[in-house]
């Protein structure tokens, strides 16, 4: 059976006109989905028999993990928001969540210490959001239940304006926290409420001079281009505003809407024509300019920025990837699994009652397995869009086969300029970066796009 999604893509390249066609439909519509992770989360389903984690990460090929731990709790929801998250602040609630993470980590232990953790992030859902006693238990969890050793391991955490205080900063300190992200989205009052948003500049302003006096190696900052009512002089004084605490690196994010979030697609045009194609070049040039480098679509860090610590190595590629607590998912080579999705405030609060209520977190039942399509779709996609490039003798050492036999349509991308290949390398051209959104979602596989588009999110 062909994989190939343009099996006539041959006839495609020799025709001009066809190939202006093709080219269109992936640059008029540059923001029709973000794919972070492949195959997507909405391709989850309930498996059809259980698998014991002993047996399924007795398997895994990863030489060192990754270790996640979610964090389902935020003050508010925000209007783009689509994530695994519930507003909820009572801290006894957040306490309960913490013991059932311990028991799920003590359950996995046995499992996962046969091999270091090379990473460590803990994100949400805003985890600064806890207790300072629980969010140091978190790091106690990694550490004396999981056996990370902190002086080798890249750590982050992400935090909100809202939550940042010394008594939490100096225990990320402590924990020898190597990056710190923040969501801002936007300096303007306006344009927060806009996105359903309580915060304040000046909270902002004084949560980053805050963050500064701790010196974490990496600050991040979060900003989000095309909001209702946002111009282009408004986005460039709120990434000009984010450029003068100066953070080691900096993701800007197109606004995504989608049938679930509070903001809806049709307000991303009400003010006129979508402008975010025009904000990404602009905010691109002025990171370029400010001495930044460009890794992705999204994210642009200073070439000095790192851990001080002597790091473990970790594949790019993001296979052993260990997901503790409610909508955490892990990824192992040939199988992805998460608890169950929703977006929804009942829903999401359901899922994370049952998982407080667990008494057994020893097994998979609701994920997916990867076909070899999925693991080589996913191989090109976590390669292609970044600035890197998808190495094709890489390709080849994994699956002896060549990238450009087993999908030939990528061609596409190099006879249309949106990518080339130097040097054995198939690289985003500068053009083709700034739709990798696009080509993301042209090469997800019709199996997958069929999961994807069946999936009922409450």
């Amino acid at each position: 059976m062909s994989r190939t999604v343009y099996p006539n893509y041959s006839d495609i390249i020799r025709n001009p006109e066809a190939l202006r066609s093709w080219k269109d439909s992936i640059t008029t519509e540059p923001y029709r989905s973000y794919l972070y992770s492949y195959p997507h989360k909405t391709s989850y389903r309930e498996l059809e028999t259980k698998l014991a984690l002993s047996e399924l990460w007795g398997k895994e090929l990863a030489e060192t993990f990754f270790l996640y731990m979610h964090i389902p709790f935020c003050g508010a929801r925000c209007g783009f928001c689509n994530l695994f998250t519930l507003p909820d602040k009572r801290a006894d609630v957040h306490a309960e969540y913490v013991d059932a993470l311990e028991r799920q980590a003590k359950q996995w232990a046995p499992f996962i210490r046969n091999k270091p953790v090379a990473r460590f992030a803990i994100g949400g859902g805003t985890p600064t959001l806890l207790e300072p006693v629980q969010l140091e238990r978190l790091f106690h969890i990694a550490e004396h239940v999981i056996g990370m050793d902190p002086s080798s391991v890249s750590i982050s955490v992400e935090t909100s304006p809202e939550t940042v205080t010394s008594e939490r900063l100096s225990i990320l300190k402590n924990r020898r926290v190597d990056r710190v992200s923040m969501g801002i989205q936007s300096f303007i009052e306006t344009e927060a409420e806009a996105i359903y948003r309580p915060q304040k500049p000046q909270e902002v302003e004084r949560a980053l001079e805050q963050l500064k006096r701790y010196q974490f190696p990496i600050l991040n900052l979060d900003l989000i281009y095309g909001l209702p009512g946002q111009t282009l002089d408004s986005w460039m004084y709120s990434l000009d505003k984010a450029l003068s605490y100066e953070p080691e690196e900096i993701f800007i994010y197109p606004l995504y809407t989608r049938e679930h979030t509070i903001v809806k697609p049709e307000q991303i045009r009400r003010s006129g024509e979508d402008q975010r194609v025009r904000f990404y070049i602009a905010a691109r040039e002025r990171l370029l300019k400010q001495g930044y480098t460009q890794y992705s679509m999204r994210r642009f860090a200073k070439a000095e920025a790192g851990s001080e610590k002597r790091l473990l190595p970790y594949g790019c590629q993001e296979e052993g990837m260990i997901g503790l607590g409610c909508g955490a998912r892990s990824y192992t080579r040939t199988v992805h699994y998460s608890s169950r999705y929703s977006v929804g405030r009942s829903a999401t609060a359901s899922i994370i009652a049952d998982y407080v209520a667990a008494a057994d977190y020893t097994q998979a039942d609701y994920g997916i397995v990867l076909s070899k399509d999925d693991q080589q779709r996913r191989f090109i996609l976590k390669a292609l869009l970044h600035t890197e490039g998808l190495a094709l003798s890489s390709y080849s050492d994994r699956f002896t086969t060549s990238a450009l036999i087993d999908y030939p349509e990528l061609n596409l991308l190099v006879h249309t300029d949106l990518a080339v290949i130097e040097n054995e390398v198939l690289r985003l051209t500068e053009e083709g970066l700034m739709y990798s959104d696009a080509i993301g979602d042209w090469f997800i596989s019709p199996d997958i796009r069929a999961r994807m588009e069946s999936c009922v999110v409450s």
